[in-house]
């Protein structure tokens, strides 16, 4: 038996040793070199005391929030629904169908529809609204940003309500609670799990965008993303690069920490 166990753990621990552990070691390793291959911690200095840089934070930051907002804001009440609809596994198929279209051409498709030849603007000018400047805005970008991430929002908001044992919203009802109140009091607090594994799911994903912020917002949205992809394909400052991901890597584990919560013993059916 504990022979077996052994041979399950060895291609676990081979996989998080080669593909997690490695990689962090040399992303923080190559960060304490400069871009003459001497070892140093100026890169660190230079990111702390860099005004470019702190905006780049702020920036990614800040994009990364209204990103994950907007895409709450939607996911949750689309999950909602989809847990009380018919055949609902087929329903949610059909939101997270679009994740297996590849990244790169979702986002040319929507070059297309935003474009001054785009069938957007085809249609705001045979309604006689006129052609509008709609790519390379943040409210472009914004956009397209959380239509690619509402699929990794719903997911776990969806399965966790569906956890929810149906029993506790009866007695809810039973004693008298409205509909709000079911929701706020019960239904909510219980899907809090889902609602943070799919915050952690968009707001990570979302620190370090680059090629949306590039093809989309035609580079007006600067964030620490781009900035790696300079360092390491323009510059070749790959020692500044790695620095940066070192940077988003401690976000990271931020973001995990502060939404990481215990595993709750009730309100879920076994």
């Amino acid at each position: 038996m504990m022979r077996q166990k052994t041979l399950f753990i060895v291609p676990y621990l081979l996989w998080i040793v080669l593909f997690v552990l490695a990689p962090l070691i040399l992303i923080f390793y190559q960060s304490l070199y400069n871009i003459n291959g001497q070892f140093t911690l100026d890169n660190y200095t230079t990111y702390l005391t860099s005004g470019v840089y702190l905006k780049m934070t702020f920036n990614s930051v800040w994009y990364a929030f209204l990103i994950t907002l907007v895409t709450l804001v939607i996911s949750y009440p689309t999950a909602y629904v989809l847990n009380r609809l018919h055949n609902k596994q087929f329903w949610l198929l059909l939101v997270i169908l679009p994740t297996w279209i590849n990244l790169l051409l979702k986002t040319y498709a929507f070059i297309g529809l935003f474009s001054r030849t785009g069938s957007i603007n085809q249609f705001l000018r045979f309604v006689g609204l006129g052609s509008h400047q709609l790519l390379f805005t943040d409210a472009s970008f914004m956009f397209v940003a959380a239509y690619i991430e509402i699929p990794f929002m719903v997911l776990p908001i969806f399965n966790s309500l569906a956890e929810i044992n149906p029993s506790l919203i009866n007695a809810s009802k039973d004693l008298g609670a409205s509909q709000w109140q079911t929701f706020t009091k019960v239904i909510w607090p219980l899907s809090m799990p889902g609602v943070k594994a799919g915050i952690q799911a968009v707001f990570i994903p979302s620190l370090s965008l680059f090629m949306i912020t590039r093809l989309i917002g035609g580079n007006r949205v600067i964030t620490l993303g781009t900035a790696i992809e300079e360092h390491f394909l323009t510059t070749q400052n790959w020692g500044m690069g790695s620095t940066i991901g070192v940077v988003l890597i401690i976000a990271m584990f931020i973001v995990m920490f502060a939404t990481g919560e215990a595993k709750q013993k009730g309100g879920h059916t076994r």
